[in-house]
């Protein structure tokens, strides 16, 4: 990146990726060691993290071949499927929704007249 342009600006050159989510620690960081070496010989100065990982897998990287040994595994993980082997799917039937059935309307029937509330029979007196 260029020091002058706002951080999400132009780029000069990619010299590299890195993907966090490579199960594989040190598959995580694939860099142009070549063109790193150009860079830093023209005067380039790398960020913190950069350096960090120009020095694990930049030329003469120290992990150098623990990353070949992890991207040969992620390899071996990721066979290619054949054209043959590729499933044919079939078309699935379907589903059917029930048929809504209408309810034949209910005879209301008229609403009864409450029963008769008895009165309380009158005390008795002596």
């Amino acid at each position: 990146m260029d020091g002058r342009a706002p951080r999400d600006g132009r780029v000069l050159e990619e010299l590299g990726i890195y993907d966090p989510l490579v199960p594989e620690t040190d598959a995580r960081a694939i860099l142009n060691g070549e063109r790193i070496a150009y860079w830093l010989g023209v005067g380039a100065s790398p960020s913190e993290n950069a350096s960090v990982l120009i020095k694990k897998y930049g030329l003469n990287g120290t992990h150098l071949e623990l990353q070949k040994a992890a991207l040969e595994r992620l390899s071996q993980k990721r066979r290619r499927l054949t054209v043959s082997e590729i499933p044919t799917s079939t078309p699935r039937p379907k589903k059917q929704k029930p048929e809504k059935v209408e309810a034949e309307p209910a005879a209301v029937a008229p609403a009864a007249d409450p029963a008769p509330v008895a009165e309380p029979a009158p005390e008795a007196t002596e």
